[in-house]
């Protein structure tokens, strides 16, 4: 059967390469049947935290990239690594050196520190050894270590995984995507209000490119306002923190930020005075409302808009007194979302003294 691994290192929030690793090893295992694996890749004992390692199972989760087994956490299996090391040492492929073991290659890797701690290259593959990984899918980065990796396998007695290797997610510069970049990381796309919809969709798009590909953040922006677009009322108010009523209004949010900040305009907005000029609408526009059922519908709020602008009225002005601002979602939409008592409320608190 075919297994394959996700292995991020807890040291932040999950690079949006890390993130197209992970979508494309849960394609690869779905479309042959096989397992995800998570093993948590927590040698570097100085930089990995248990906040950031519960922070990537939540990314993953919100990412909608489920593992079938796991965490497996590199740092529980201390013991394995040694084993293998001194294996390598008892069949002299291995040397010891001022305490730490290196393999004997060309190179000399260094394959446990002096401290005892395992390095990255024995950690990776005794773990894919005894995980009975098959397939290994990770960034070009390291087709440096393939060769390495498949040498100790094999010196350990095992057949190494299959390995493919695919293009890194880079900067406008064609350089490596520092995490500090804009939206370089999960995290960052989170706050951004991006919905995991379309981040999965954005790396799905990219597959398994063979070379570098360039973040893209106008198409990740595009494809944020299909995935609103495409969700259910219930599902936008819950991610917009509103009422059901105001899901009408948050439609054509670009992100689920701006969806929370138009819902903030119409439950808190802020209060304005109009001027005199602006008393004949909100005047007609209180008439209409007062004779109408507690809750409109959407065709009878677009209705009343409709007749407003009919005789003229300034729907601007019925923006400000609605919302507190001059712009935003389409003004029925506003409308339908208040109840009768509310709407008229805000209109009389408008209207100038």
């Amino acid at each position: 059967m075919v297994r394959v691994r996700v292995a991020p290192s807890p040291t932040g929030s999950l690079h949006v390469g890390n993130a197209l690793v992970a979508v494309a090893n849960r394609a690869f295992a779905d479309e042959r049947g096989g397992v995800l694996l998570l093993r948590i890749d927590d040698t570097d004992v100085a930089r990995s935290t248990a906040e950031d390692e519960q922070a990537i199972l939540d990314e993953l989760a919100w990412l909608g990239v489920p593992w079938d087994e796991g965490p497996v956490r590199q740092s529980d299996r201390a013991a394995a690594h040694r084993a293998a090391a001194e294996r390598l040492l008892r069949a002299g492929r291995a040397f010891a050196d001022d305490g730490a073991i290196r393999f004997d290659a060309e190179r000399r890797p260094t394959l446990v520190r002096a401290d005892g701690r395992p390095t990255y290259h024995l950690a990776t593959v005794v773990d894919d050894i005894d995980l009975g990984v098959t397939h290994v899918i990770r960034g070009r980065d390291h087709v440096a270590n393939t060769p390495l990796h498949m040498s100790v396998a094999e010196a350990l007695g095992a057949r190494p995984p299959g390995y493919l290797h695919i293009g890194l997610v880079v900067g406008a510069d064609g350089r490596k995507l520092s995490k500090r970049r804009e939206g370089a990381t999960l995290a960052d796309l989170r706050r951004r209000g991006i919905p995991a919809e379309a981040v999965r969709a954005y790396l799905k798009e990219l597959d398994l490119p063979r070379g570098d590909v360039h973040l893209d953040l106008r198409r990740i922006q595009r494809l944020s306002i299909d995935a609103i677009a495409g969700m259910t009322d219930e599902e936008l108010a819950g991610l917009a923190e509103a009422p059901p009523e105001l899901v009408p209004a948050l439609r054509g949010a670009r992100d689920l930020e701006e969806a929370r900040r138009i819902a903030g305009a119409v439950l808190e907005p802020a209060r304005v005075e109009l001027p005199e000029a602006a008393r004949p609408t909100l005047q007609r526009f209180q008439e209409l409302r007062e004779r109408a059922v507690e809750r409109l519908d959407e065709p009878e709020a677009r209705s009343l808009v409709r007749e407003l602008k009919a005789v003229g009225g300034d729907l601007r002005a019925l923006r400000l007194a609605l919302t507190g601002r001059d712009r935003g979602p389409e003004l029925w939409a506003v409308i339908f979302a208040l109840p009768r008592a509310e709407a008229l409320r805000r209109v009389d608190a408008a209207l100038p003294t």
